[in-house]
């Protein structure tokens, strides 16, 4: 009997404590595809779960951090959803590269084809995100999810460090520390048109080269054979006149 009821106990608490650390699994949450460096370029999975058992998230909005506005900001294509990107002008113009950019991405927002989410299930939206600040040691992005039967969760609130999680908190990406191959990187996105730009024009300039040095050898053959048919000529002419 004792046994028995160590037993049940014991599979009461268990329950309990899956109950209180379900929610925690099933926040909207932001993960780099490798590594996230201060001032680099990254590719982040926003990773949606869905909480309901009666119905399917249908939409996602991500809100990106206004107060580090990211210049280069591309969505992977998600199949069942079409994606909307929004723009905005910045109030303080960004520099990258050399140049002034005076808006950025502000928000992406995926909408479902079909089903979208269904229960059980969680979806992965990738984004390319760049440069990546390099003065922050971590982003918030606010997202707002939206269910089937109209029910609209904000995973809007700002974690805290040494207070405990609230109950909707934003997703959070952490940077990491900055290295020389994430600056190569960078720059090397940057300038990648314009490097193609002069490889193509030295491309050219080659190309003309090789083109005047094949007319010059094709001119100078062309003496040649002509010196050597009139010096037969000439030679064909005095036999002749012997004869």
């Amino acid at each position: 009997m004792k046994a028995s009821r160590i037993a049940a106990a014991t599979v009461v608490a268990g329950s309990a404590v899956l109950a209180l650390s379900a929610p925690a699994f099933a926040h909207v949450t932001v993960q780099p595809e490798g590594t996230a460096a201060k001032g680099g370029y990254a590719v982040v999975d926003f990773k949606v779960p869905n909480e309901r058992d009666d119905a399917s998230t249908t939409r996602v909005e991500v809100n990106l951090p206004a107060d580090h506005p990211i210049a280069s900001v591309m969505a992977q294509p998600v199949p069942g959803w079409k994606v909307a990107v929004t723009r905005s002008k910045l109030a303080e113009p960004l520099s990258a590269h050399g140049e002034k950019i005076d808006e950025a991405v502000t928000k992406v927002t995926w909408t479902a084809d079909g089903k979208g989410i269904e229960p059980g299930y969680f979806q992965k939206f990738p984004l390319s995100l760049g440069a990546l600040p390099d003065n922050a040691d971590q982003l918030v992005f606010k997202a707002i999810q939206t269910y089937s039967d109209k029910e609209v969760v904000r995973w809007i609130e700002v974690p805290q460090e040494g207070q405990d999680e609230p109950e909707n908190p934003a997703p959070v990406l952490e940077l990491s520390a900055a290295t020389d191959d994430d600056h190569d990187t960078a720059s090397a996105a940057g300038t990648a048109e314009k490097t193609g730009g002069t490889e193509k024009a030295a491309a050219a300039q080659d190309s003309g080269g090789g083109t005047d040095t094949t007319a010059r050898v094709l001119g100078v053959a062309g003496i040649v054979v002509g010196v050597a048919g009139v010096a037969y000529g000439v030679l064909a002419g005095r036999r002749r006149t012997t004869a």
